[in-house]
């Protein structure tokens, strides 16, 4: 039995409100905020994993996509306070914490010289003295030493708090730092939009409307960015549409967004401890929904270092068509959450294994999603023993 047929049938045997969405979606229209509610509420994991599917291979086929990166983490001090947070250190505590002057970053990014990295990732806290100008300088030291590297950077929390600081609109401040090399957005900080949430679990730092219009601005500045959504905490399904309604409208507004990552909340050393984490079969839930909701999104991406591999390799068949990078142990955000992968880093053979294991096609891109090479018939060893792959 071929696939759309699979999926026509369970379409038929699905309820008369759940059929009439499946086959809208089979038809490529859009399904509306209710719809998308109703898919949370009532649709069997099998019934969004195939309409998941229909839509990835749709798009994409079996390919499957990865980048070679690492990533820079300037400091965990951080001014704001998230519930969710296990990663930070408020700025009163911060000898327990780290911070990272400009020349330490620079020789990360010389560490990886003469190796095949198309990507450099920067995040961190917000640190009340590491301002716009301390930021510019380091992007133009980046890029003086490696020009082609790609530098994405700087979550929408940590921008809204470099532009306030230097008394600079959002425009101003996203034309000077792309201006220095800063060459797209990361998509953290989005948490939940709905305020209902978020003024529980993160009421101190940049509202929704604060986050979109800095996305938005990149957008119209020439960059891409990518977006996030933190699920599976004290949100309801609702409010995981009205995150994704605002996402899908800004997208409908710009284009600008290359991917959308659905992010799972880890609950170790954190102020919400006491909040169980969401079930496997909640979490391919999420990524299904994801992927049919965010119709405008071209990419679905899983965080393997969140899930764990095996996780990982199962959410291809909900929806996700991207599993981030090599990473090279170079991020502790999510291993001191207590996530599976506690030294989160793959070698380019291990992640097309990884891919090929669950009979997709393993496809290095760049950030913007060029492809760099395709490993559908590479052989793994050539690629162990080959020191420019990896």
């Amino acid at each position: 039995m071929s696939k759309i047929i699979q999926v026509e049938t369970l379409i038929k045997t699905a309820d008369n409100g759940l059929n009439q969405i499946g086959e809208k979606i089979l038809r490529q229209e859009r399904i509306t905020p209710d719809e998308g509610l109703q898919l949370f509420e009532r649709g069997s994991l099998s019934l969004l994993g195939a309409l998941a599917n229909h839509v990835r291979e749709r798009l994409h086929g079996d390919k499957t996509y990865f980048n070679r990166n690492f990533h820079i983490e300037p400091t965990n001090v951080c001014i704001f306070s998230c519930q969710f947070c296990s990663y930070s250190r408020l700025y009163a505590h911060r000898d327990e914490g780290w911070e990272l002057s400009q020349e330490q970053m620079l020789n990360i990014v010389k560490g990886y010289d003469g190796k095949a990295v198309t990507e450099v990732h920067i995040v961190g806290g917000v640190h009340p003295k590491m301002n716009l100008e301390f930021f510019i300088e380091l992007l133009q030291k980046i890029k003086a030493h490696r020009p082609g590297l790609h530098i994405k950077g700087f979550t929408a929390v940590e921008l809204d708090y470099m532009f306030r600081k230097a008394k600079l609109t959002v425009e101003e401040g996203m034309r000077s730092l792309h201006v220095a090399g800063l060459d797209s957005l990361p998509g953290g900080g989005a948490e939940i939009f709905h305020p209902e949430i978020r003024n529980q679990i993160s009421a101190d730092k940049v509202d929704a409307e604060g986050w979109l219009a800095i996305h938005e601005a990149a957008h119209r500045e020439g960059m891409h960015t990518n977006a996030t959504m933190l699920y599976g905490h004290i949100e309801k399904y609702m409010h995981r549409i009205d995150h994704m309604e605002r996402l899908r409208a800004l997208q409908d507004k710009t284009g600008g967004f290359n991917t959308f990552i659905p992010l799972k909340f880890r609950n170790k050393d954190n102020d919400m401890s006491h909040v169980p984490e969401s079930s496997v079969i909640e979490d391919m839930k999420m990524y299904a929904v994801a992927r049919l909701y965010m119709d405008n999104f071209p990419h679905l991406k899983a965080y393997w270092p969140m899930l764990g591999r095996q996780n990982a390799q199962l959410t291809l068949s909900f929806g996700v068509n991207d599993l981030d990078g090599t990473i090279d142990d170079t991020t502790r955000i999510y291993s001191m959450a207590g996530s599976e992968e506690q030294k989160p880093s793959l070698s380019t053979a291990q992640l097309v294994s990884l891919i090929r294991q669950v009979r997709r096609e393993p496809v290095e891109r760049d950030t913007l999603y060029n492809v760099v090479r395709n490993y559908k018939d590479a052989n793994l060893n050539s690629i162990e023993l080959d020191p420019s792959l990896n």
